[in-house]
């Protein structure tokens, strides 16, 4: 999952705090095409100001020298594919050599990245923004062995289960940081990716530190009951549909699950609904360590959901085709149907385990 978009919702309610504007961003959810806004994690507090885009960034501006010309009136008029300004002049006349243009400096002096391993996992936020990222100091959050320092100050710590926990450490060293709200959102990081304190690679410092959360007002209540129990039964009746097609290779290393779209009309679902249905795979399976949902989208091309457990990088083993995302979680959309394309990408998956294995 994207734990920056959790993370940030917390970083929202300390900006207000500090008195800085601050804007959230993520790019779509690799669970969640349409958006990174998922009803399951909606009771966060701030949730709502996440955006999938960065808008805005810099303005275009056109000048226009008024020396030897006054003016008295501007409109302006859009017509066809042209934004006309119509200027009146109260005295003299402009020519053509009084206009001139430029372009303002970015809005934002500050970029903070949280859970990614490098620029590219940002998707197209990155993409569609290089240059701003190029030109603005990037503070880089991560606890990912993976992660390639690409920031101007790099804060990785490979012993943190959860960004959330270095995060923590970072606002504990200021008194009056942490409130409830943002307490939560940490706390929710924590849990969420321990599994609910399940994972093998929970440590005594984590516990420590979920406790002092706790007792800063952390909702670990609220958290428990959105994440474990609750369960829609749409999102249920379509997690029989993913069971019902499940199939396995290398003994069951690799797993892979189809949907289509006559799954998701039949449930009254959509792609957002995977994110809770991967979640169960994984902890339920924790022999496996390949896990692929085939989806089919408009266009005629499919997406493939990918969970990946360390040592395996599918950043790399499908770099042939368009993913995005990072080494754990990540999503690649190619032409084709699901059954033109299932066979060839379980095909390099099972490739990949099989040099594992050797």
């Amino acid at each position: 999952m994207f734990w920056w978009s959790l993370l940030m919702t917390g970083t929202a309610t300390l900006g207000q705090q500090l008195g800085k504007n601050i804007d959230i961003s993520a790019s779509p959810d690799w669970k969640n095409k349409t958006t990174v806004k998922n009803s399951f994690w909606s009771f966060l507090p701030s949730f709502e100001k996440i955006s999938n885009k960065i808008e805005n960034l810099r303005k275009f501006i056109v000048s226009l020298n008024i020396k030897d010309a006054k003016v008295s009136q501007i409109k302006y008029l859009v017509e066809k594919d042209s934004l006309n300004f119509i200027i009146s002049p109260a005295e003299g006349w402009f020519k053509p050599e009084d206009i001139s243009t430029s372009e303002s400096g970015f809005k934002y002096d500050l970029i903070i990245t949280i859970n990614c391993q490098d620029l590219e996992s940002l998707g197209e936020i990155y993409y569609q923004n290089i240059e701003f990222f190029y030109q603005t100091t990037i503070i880089n959050i991560d606890h990912q062995a993976e992660n390639e320092d690409f920031g101007q100050i790099n804060l990785t710590d490979l012993n943190a289960v959860s960004v959330s926990e270095i995060i923590y450490e970072l606002f504990s060293e200021k008194d009056n940081l942490i409130n409830e709200d943002v307490a939560t959102c940490l706390l929710l990081g924590i849990i969420t990716k321990t599994k609910n304190f399940k994972t093998t690679n929970l440590t005594p410092k984590t516990l420590l530190n979920t406790s002092k959360l706790i007792s800063l007002g952390a909702n670990r209540e609220e958290i428990i009951n959105r994440l474990y129990r609750s369960r829609d039964f749409k999102v249920l009746k379509l997690w029989g549909k993913v069971l019902n097609n499940i199939r396995s290779e290398q003994d069951g290393l690799l797993i892979y699950s189809f949907v289509k779209p006559d799954d998701f009309l039949e449930t009254g679902t959509d792609n957002s609904c995977l994110s809770e249905i991967i979640d169960e795979l994984i902890a339920n399976l924790p022999e496996a360590k390949m896990i692929l949902i085939f989806t089919e989208e408009s266009g005629g091309k499919t997406k493939v959901l990918i969970h990946a457990q360390k040592n395996s990088n599918p950043l790399i083993i499908f770099k042939d085709y368009q993913v995005s995302g990072s080494n754990k979680f990540c999503q690649l959309e190619i032409s084709g149907s699901i059954i033109e394309n299932t066979e060839k990408i379980v095909a390099l998956g099972k490739k990949d385990l099989a040099k594992l294995g050797s």
